[in-house]
């Protein structure tokens, strides 16, 4: 279980150990994600995985940022697709937290490279698919996750064939979510709700349950 005085603590940069005790993780669970952050930012020089703004705050906006959702996810969450996975995140994280069955699409082939690379170091059982999230052949899933793909319009286009009744999505999202939302409307119908994110301040994890495109009929 996440701390629940976390989102007072992200206020300010957050170490190593801060994050391991947020997210409530074995020793040996925060030594395998120290040794993602250091090829994460060893590999950062050669190839842009994050922002360059956020490199003096990775623990804080990247890794808790991503290990946020698996306290949301269900207690067997079956199987795991993260969508346009980039650096891993969070598709690398959540199996090093110790989520089964996770399979990450990637169309950069430098960047599948890395996963690979880290699935390695990590010790991981993950599946990586080098392909583009609309051209990939992969099964619909149970859970889907995205992070810092797309608008929510062009983002349930790309996974609409990975969803079937019972996925849930989960999808990372800033302050002007509402504004992406809006634009969902008529075109499809779901269940939705808006988890606070403990990292960004107005930014939310939007869960996403029964999605459906809503059919108009012309009377």
């Amino acid at each position: 279980m996440l701390r629940a005085d976390l989102p007072n603590s992200a206020a300010k940069i957050l170490s190593a150990d801060d994050v391991g005790a947020a997210l409530n993780v074995s020793r040996e669970t925060l030594a395998c994600l120290k040794k993602f952050v250091e090829l994460l930012l060893k590999w950062q020089r050669s190839i842009n995985l994050i922002g360059p703004g956020t490199l003096d705050d990775v623990w804080c906006r990247h890794i808790l940022d991503c290990g946020q959702i698996v306290r949301h996810f269900p207690d067997r969450p079956g199987t795991v697709l993260d969508i346009g996975s980039g650096a891993g995140l969070p598709g690398i994280i959540l199996a090093i937290l110790g989520v089964p069955n996770v399979r990450m699409i990637e169309a950069d082939s430098k960047k599948c490279v890395f996963l690979r690379e880290a699935a390695r170091i990590c010790e991981l059982s993950v599946e990586i698919v080098e392909a583009r999230a609309e051209r990939a052949v992969c099964e619909p899933t149970d859970i889907l996750t995205a992070r810092a793909v797309a608008p929510l319009t062009r983002l349930l286009d790309l996974t609409e064939p990975y969803i079937k009744p019972n996925t849930i999505c989960f999808f990372f999202k800033g302050v002007n979510y509402k504004s992406e939302m809006n634009k969902l409307k008529n075109k499809w119908k779901i269940q939705m709700k808006a988890h606070q994110s403990l990292t960004q301040s107005g930014g939310v994890i939007l869960q996403m349950t029964s999605v459906t495109r809503a059919h108009l009929h012309n009377d």
